[in-house]
């Protein structure tokens, strides 16, 4: 049989070139996938930055830890708790003491992330001067970075500073140094300190009043610590749904491949069975040639994405999808995942066809090999209808116990996949209607062209089926992909112009506005920058922009709250504080029980999402300083696109700052003037900004980010480069079978023109056939979605379908169809005309 497959290779290596490419291509981006995706599983062990010269450092409980009969969970609070005045004087008594203070700074044409600290914890990192000297007296700066020089004068939120001296950036933030005493002054609690002193002696001290840190412990200390393995989390989400859609778009595509090659020999299986083969013959002959085949584009693929790994890599990395730091790392696993699942593709895709030829009778695979009878055979029949009821099943699941579920991101890539190959092993019993339907006008006009490429295309399903179904993988993702991000933006904005009724919005000046309308924030829930500083309005401004006359003001601060579900499982959610006499002025809450009026300083108001949601009944909280508390509910919202949060009392929110004000104009006030009252209570152009209710939804109306963006902008990719292999493969191999039917055209008085022009009318409708049944997919798969949405009662949002998108995917799809079949039918053209 080996002999036999190798030789038959020889001889029609281009009916396997097609089958060889293809898969070479799919274990290639496999491979490149799994490389990716295993580099991004661990992080680099970073040691200490910010404190990587301190001795000890001696930081408050930055975590609650709550038992459970499995073991104790923890979870990250919003704002940890400053350091008991008794811990830093004991301290104190050890040995030298430097309390270290992080905040905001918002200077004019600088970083928006400056953090400022006190001098004297600059050694510390250590920071050394480039420039100048250090700051001694108020209003005396040293900056971080070359943005700055020395003796230049910084307008800034606390007013007007000078540069008196300057360090080099160490690259993990962007540092201000004042003066200690107007540090200290700015930011008054201290959560973290440095102490020269034993460290056993600085633990019998603190006790468990504080964490103490040292050797690569101090890491825990700096800005955003967790900021690889956060890093690293998007990049698993990018690298493991791209690998997902270019496995199941190979494997789709692959093995449509080669049942289309082992369908266009079946005279050949004929001859064989009546030379004497058994079926059982016929098909390991099959088996062979698709092993020889699979085992060649296997290797090849892994040699091809062991080659193009790094280039993907160093390219989300220059995209700054990924850290400085990502390269790939010696896994061998994704090369052995790649290798086998290619050949187990062409196998499986080999047999599956080659088992029906091998079982046909001799006289009935010649006859059929000149007509294409029976495409859609009971087995193929039988998976179609159970795919397609799985879908509806799953579909009807979710709707009924978790629609929330049908909005998540993995939901709406996976789910997509079992209707598109239901379809497409269904697409033989809809191909023939709909091709008719499309060529029904043509077909009326003059000439033959229209009524041939009718029947051709109906009479050729096999070949019409494996022309559609890539594009249908194409179109179908395509569509449902950005139609489920394009629905639930549409849905996300909808809800927050309903429920944003302020007149104006105030936010702090750097940054994105964060918060919504809704009790969450688009952005993280302390509002923190990147140097570990709350950026919040101070509240001085707070105060004056209370005073205003002809103003409803209601501050609004963000932090969260943990709860214990099922016993075992410390979920976290983001809260919002407000004063209740003032939230119903400004927002409007989608309510489903109780009274937003009720909350109190013994209350909360939950979601719909929570374990326990009953109005009245009392829930065990943890705050976002880790204070334990038990919490009457005194209003449930529902869940809506999943933006609807927690709301507290600032009783509830102790340390978290203002990071946003709402504004009501009252009845009769006018509302230019109470603009310019707020935007000079706030300080102008240095303080926070001054938004109206336009620009507030303009800012914080729901984008898709950068991550999954680029992301889906891969999978297409994938899909649509898989699906211009697979059209160039299919119509290439159909062309050359097509010999005697096109010299058959030629000999009825055809010209050669005509027969182009056949061809390019069938490619294309068969192209848009594919299309349609890709954009009925789409419809079914978003279908879902929108009835998750109004289970949830979120606002009405019609299904938003990405036409440009479809149209762009089924242009080029057409258009390297039409160019493909042209040109191999003129190549067969002339080679018959030199024969």
């Amino acid at each position: 049989m080996l002999t036999l497959a190798l030789r038959t290779l020889r001889a029609r290596w281009t009916t396997f070139a097609g089958s060889f490419v293809a898969l070479c291509l799919g274990v290639a981006l496999m491979t490149v996938m799994g490389l990716a995706l295993a580099a991004s599983l661990d992080a680099p062990t970073r040691g200490p930055e910010r404190f990587a010269a301190a001795p000890v450092v001696v930081t408050s409980h930055d975590t609650v830890r709550v038992p459970t009969p499995i073991g104790p969970r923890t979870g990250r609070l919003a704002h940890p708790r400053p350091l008991p005045d008794r811990t830093v004087a004991a301290l104190r008594a050890l040995g030298r003491v430097t309390v270290d203070r992080s905040f905001a700074v918002r200077a004019r044409g600088g970083p928006a992330d400056l953090v400022g600290h006190p001098w004297s914890t600059a050694r510390f990192a250590p920071y050394e001067l480039t420039a100048g000297r250090a700051p001694r007296a108020d209003g005396e700066v040293v900056a971080g970075g070359d943005w700055t020089a020395v003796g230049r004068r910084l307008p800034t939120a606390h007013g007007t500073v000078r540069v008196v001296g300057t360090v080099r950036a160490l690259g993990f933030e962007n540092p201000v140094f004042y003066p200690d005493a107007q540090a200290a002054r700015l930011a008054p609690a201290s959560t973290r300190l440095v102490v020269d002193a034993d460290p056993a002696a600085v633990r019998r001290t603190v006790g468990a009043d504080a964490e103490v840190l040292t050797g690569d412990a101090r890491r825990r200390a700096d800005p955003d610590p967790d900021r690889d393995r956060e890093a690293l989390t998007a990049l698993n989400a990018l690298f493991g749904t791209a690998g997902g859609v270019t496995a199941f778009v190979s494997v789709f595509v692959v093995a449509s491949t080669f049942a289309f090659a082992v369908v266009q020999r079946r005279r050949e299986f004929g001859l064989l069975r009546a030379a004497g083969a058994t079926p059982g013959q016929v098909r390991r002959t099959v088996l062979a040639e698709a092993l020889l085949v699979g085992v060649l584009a296997s290797a090849a693929g892994c040699a091809l994405g062991g080659y193009g790994a790094p280039l993907l890599v160093g390219r989300v990395v220059d995209e700054g999808l990924a850290p400085a730091w990502f390269r790939l790392g010696p896994a061998v696993w994704p090369y052995h995942l790649a290798f086998w699942t290619g050949l187990l593709v062409a196998l499986c895709g080999a047999a599956a066809a080659s088992w029906r030829a091998g079982r046909t009778a001799p006289t009935q695979a010649l006859r059929e090999a000149s007509a294409d009878s029976g495409p859609l055979t009971p087995a193929r029949r039988l998976c179609g209808v159970a795919l397609l009821i799985a879908a509806a099943v799953l579909l009807a699941h979710a709707l009924l116990t978790d629609p929330g579920d049908l909005l998540h991101r993995k939901t709406y890539v996976s789910r997509p996949m079992l209707l598109i190959s239901a379809l497409a092993l269904l697409s033989p019993a809809l191909l023939r209607p709909l091709t008719r339907l499309l060529t029904a006008l043509p077909a009326r006009l003059p000439g033959a062209v229209g009524v041939l490429a009718r029947e051709n295309t109906g009479a050729s399903l096999r070949r019409t089926a494996a022309i559609a179904a890539p594009v249908l993988v194409t179109v179908a993702l395509t569509g449902s992909l950005l139609g489920a991000t394009a629905t639930l933006d549409a849905a996300r904005a909808a809800e927050l112009r309903d429920r944003t009724v302020a007149d104006f919005v105030i936010v702090p000046a750097t940054g994105p506005a964060t918060g919504t309308a809704t009790g969450t924030t688009t952005g993280p829930a302390t509002a923190a920058t990147a140097g570990g500083a709350a950026d919040g309005i101070d509240p001085a401004s707070v105060a004056r922009l209370r005073r205003v006359p002809g103003a409803v003001v209601s501050p609004t601060s963000a932090s969260a709250v943990h709860v214990l579900e099922d016993g075992v499982a410390l979920v976290r959610s983001e809260a919002r504080a407000a004063d209740p006499r003032l939230l119903a002025a400004t927002v409007r809450l989608p309510v489903a029980a109780g009274r937003i009026a009720a909350l109190d300083d013994d209350s909360i108001v939950v979601n719909e999402e929570w374990e326990t949601h009953t109005v009245g009944r009392r829930v065990q909280v943890w705050l976002g300083d880790g204070t334990r508390r038990s919490l009457r509910i005194a209003a449930v919202l529902s869940t809506g696109t999943g933006g609807n949060g927690v709301w507290v009392t600032p009783a509830n929110a102790v340390g978290a700052p203002v990071d946003r004000v709402d504004v009501r104009v009252a009845e009769g006030a006018d509302a230019t003037a109470v603009a310019a009252a707020l935007r000079a209570a706030v300080g102008g152009a240095d303080g926070a900004r001054v938004l109206t209710r336009a620009q507030w939804l303009d800012a914080n109306g729901p984008r898709t980010n950068r991550t999954t963006r680029l992301g889906l902008l891969l999978v297409l990719g994938i899909a649509l480069l898989y699906t211009a292999l697979s059209l160039a493969n299919t119509l290439v191999m159909a062309a050359s079978e097509r010999v005697r039917e096109f010299a058959a055209l030629r000999l009825a008085g055809a010209t050669g023109a005509q027969v182009l022009r056949l061809a390019a009318a069938e490619a294309l409708t068969v192209v848009v056939a594919g299309a349609l049944l890709g954009v009925l997919t789409a419809v079914l798969a978003l279908s879902g979605m929108t009835g998750a949405l109004r289970l949830l009662s979120a606002p009405a949002a019609p299904l938003a379908l990405p036409w440009p998108a479809l149209g762009a995917a089924t242009a080029a799809c057409a258009l390297l169809a039409v160019l493909t079949s042209t040109a191999t039918t003129a190549v067969v053209l002339r080679r018959r005309a030199r024969a």
